[in-house]
């Protein structure tokens, strides 16, 4: 039941390096970040450690792939003045807080994950039967619980990664967060708020124990928003209390589904580069209105007379992204009466696709050309980052009985 309070709210997202980005990752994803980057806190992290859970074998790749795709985010409008961008494997903190809740992980807990097994048989080629890929769940939670994340933008299928890091960071709370003395500390704490708010504090807090009720937990959430003056501590000891016995040492996040295109690629089927079919952001412009040109279409339509069904049509579904609704009207009048041909179908597509590429070229330019301006930012990115990272772990430390003085 614990949840982030609003002035907390970050979001968490990052993608493995495999090689360039192509329009899936744009339309799928890095649209998402460049909305998400002017609403909350976010951090977007190059995760190279995730990669070798399955490309282990194979880490040139994704030595050459880390800067390419960097660019590749700039160049889609992720802007490192709005966001933090950094390279997971250089904030040491992801690593030791990952070692640390794989204490507590209890090994049915990954075993079960409907992900895993299903990854180990879509690679059968690869050699899967390692800690780390069974693991990676329990890095993923660490990637999210650092930041003490509260958003995390994911398709459904991702959803039960999420879940895993709530559930973790619920029995991390449950064994860790019940510190001596805690009622009474609490209870000091309220006392801060001052008589007004600490009366109505003990009040939403009785309305939602004894009878579930959600708006006056939001209620009570919502004020202790409001006190700037808390310390961190009491804080946490205010919003444990609400719901329990224990502190939110580590807040549980939530799944943050947002609408996301499902980018074709040539051939129809999901762009992927395992399929080949494939448009990268920044294949050349020329080339890429021949591929498109030469795309297959609706089999029926064998004659330039013959009707045909965009729905069964791979290039209706690029329209269905890039065309406006009168351009679609369009389509689906020519082409069920064979007023025009496929070419001519197309051309609205063609124009479309070209224009974006050609676009994050121009946008790419400024980093191919000075290599040292991508590194500064994930440089500085980093550093940010990693502040916030170790003042979590320093809090995780200390309740695990790790700091010595």
């Amino acid at each position: 039941m614990n949840s982030v309070p609003a002035a907390n709210l970050r979001v968490l997202s990052g993608m493995r390096p495999t090689g360039r980005l192509h329009l899936g990752h744009y339309h799928g994803v890095l649209k998402n970040w460049v909305a998400l980057q002017h609403q909350y806190e976010c951090f977007f992290f190059v995760a190279d450690l995730h990669a070798l859970t399955t490309d282990y074998e194979s880490p040139g790749v994704i030595r050459e792939s880390v800067w390419e795709m960097v660019i590749d985010w700039l160049a889609a409008g992720v802007d490192p003045k709005a966001a933090r961008l950094f390279i997971q494997s250089r904030i040491a903190e992801h690593s030791e807080l990952h070692l640390l809740l794989s204490m507590i992980t209890p090994l049915g807990w990954l075993e079960r994950m409907p992900t895993y097994k299903d990854q180990q048989e879509r690679l059968k080629e690869k050699d899967l039967a390692t800690y780390g890929f069974l693991g990676y769940p329990v890095l993923q939670t660490a990637d999210i619980l650092i930041y003490k994340a509260g958003l995390v933008p994911v398709g459904e299928d991702q959803v039960p990664h999420v879940e895993m890091s709530r559930e973790l960071a619920r029995r991390f709370n449950h064994l860790y967060g019940r510190e001596p003395d805690f009622e009474e500390k609490a209870e000091a704490a309220v006392r801060t708020l001052g008589k007004k708010n600490a009366r109505l504090y003990r009040e939403l807090r009785r309305r939602f124990q004894e009878r579930g009720d959600e708006a006056a937990l939001q209620e009570a959430r919502a004020l202790l928003e409001a006190r700037q003056n808390l310390t961190l501590g009491d804080r946490e000891r205010l919003y444990g209390y609400l719901e329990g016995g224990s502190r939110v040492l580590l807040p549980e996040p939530q799944a943050l589904l947002t609408p996301a295109a499902r980018m074709p690629g040539l051939d129809g089927q999901k762009m992927s580069k395992s399929y080949g079919n494939t448009i990268a952001l920044r294949d050349d412009p020329d080339a890429v209105a021949q591929r498109l040109r030469t795309m297959p279409t609706d089999p029926a339509r064998v004659r330039r007379t013959d009707p045909g069904d965009p729905e069964k049509c791979p290039v209706w579904r690029f329209h269905q992204i890039y065309s406006d609704e009168k351009t679609r009207e369009w389509v689906q009048q020519g082409c069920r009466s064979a007023a025009f041909g496929c070419l001519e179908c197309k051309q609205p597509v063609i124009d479309a696709v070209v224009a974006e590429i050609r676009g994050f070229r121009e946008r790419a330019r400024p980093f191919q050309d000075d290599p040292q301006l991508v590194r500064g930012i994930i440089a500085e990115g980093t550093e940010s980052a990693r502040d916030v990272a170790r003042q979590t772990l320093d809090e995780v430390r200390e309740v695990m009985g790790l700091v010595y003085r």
